[in-house]
């Protein structure tokens, strides 16, 4: 997913892209622990997905306190 279309989304749309990436990142840490994985790179990008979509927020946050 592109930086555009997460600033594009809402706040509700961000914090369930934050969810959904969260879990599915907790069950590929699982299935690494306990299996080999298909594709290593994916826990590389959830991690990275989850780290713009909170740096999003966080910019919300920071915009509306200024106001």
């Amino acid at each position: 997913m592109k930086v555009n279309e997460l600033r594009d989304m809402s706040d509700e749309q961000l914090g369930l892209t934050l969810k959904e990436t969260a879990e599915s990142l907790f069950r590929l840490r699982l299935q690494s622990q306990t299996e080999k994985l298909n594709a290593p790179s994916e826990l590389k990008r959830h991690r990275r997905l989850i780290a713009q979509v909170k740096t999003i927020h966080r910019e919300r946050e920071l915009k509306a306190a200024a106001k």
